[in-house]
């Protein structure tokens, strides 16, 4: 069985497993989403070191509800980083993993969307990718059994991400995570700004977002148009920058955690 290697651990979250199960544990008990009637279909959730953003991508974990709601599939998309391409990749392994253990992916449906337009086999885009990585750790302390699908973002048009999501959709035990921060290196009250027009934009469900306002535009702008095509419901369940948690103030991220709920 061929499984991808962690890439950041160490740096974006710790090393050690039980350090790791520890301190995602604590964020997930910390975490005080918005009382929702269901569980979300589909996260927005940022990736950035979780000593800056883990708190943000707790709330919309938590808000899951997986002892009502079983989760045994998660579809994360999200931006390359690391290896500029133009489509969405999926890694060629067969798992992933992380300190907490390997994650199977579902194969099957890997097969599938490896057939749809705009869909490469890149492992070299996911070797050094965080995007999807920084989300696993979550999910392996929240649900028991799952697989993953893993999809890295290139440049692509909206219509493209959103038909792979669609074929990803599934029932009720299929969770889409879209992995995402929001600005990047503004000084903080220039941040608070733009942010607050993004989500503004986000929740609208406007398929419009520019890279400049979110690294994960592309995967991000493909649920807008899956939520548009479904009349998606957002939540927004928090959103702040790094200037808020670990960073200064000087050159900030921007972080949201939304939801979205099927009608």
């Amino acid at each position: 069985m061929s499984t991808r290697s962690p890439a950041v651990a160490g740096f974006f979250y710790p090393a050690d497993p039980h350090a790791l199960a520890s301190m995602v544990d604590q964020l997930l008990d910390d975490a005080r989403p918005n009382e929702l009637a269901r569980p979300p279909k589909a996260l927005i959730s940022p990736h950035a070191g979780y000593i800056y953003s883990g708190a943000i991508a707790a709330l919309g974990y938590a808000s899951l509800q997986v002892d009502a709601h079983p989760i045994t599939r998660v579809v994360v998309a999200g931006p390359a980083h690391r290896v500029g391409i133009r489509g969405i990749a999926l890694p060629g392994v067969d798992a992933m993993a992380t300190p907490l253990g390997t994650i199977p992916l579902d194969t099957e449906l890997c097969e599938l969307i490896d057939a749809m337009p705009g869909v490469i086999t890149r492992p070299d885009v996911h070797a050094e990718e965080h995007c999807v990585e920084v989300q696993l750790p979550f999910l392996q302390r929240l649900l028991s059994d799952f697989t993953v699908v893993p999809l890295v973002v290139g440049d692509v048009a909206p219509d493209t991400v959103a038909n792979v999501l669609e074929a990803c959709w599934g029932d009720t035990d299929t969770l889409i995570v879209i992995s995402s921060d929001l600005s990047h290196y503004h000084s903080y009250d220039e941040a608070k700004r733009l942010d607050e027009q993004t989500i503004a934009e986000i929740l609208a469900r406007r398929p419009m977002i520019s890279t400049h306002r979110a690294c994960g535009a592309y995967p991000l702008n493909g649920l807008l148009e899956v939520a548009r095509r479904r009349a998606l419901q957002p939540t927004l369940l928090g959103a702040c920058n790094s200037g808020d948690t670990a960073g200064d103030r000087g050159r900030v991220v921007g972080y949201a955690s939304v939801a979205w709920h099927e009608e």
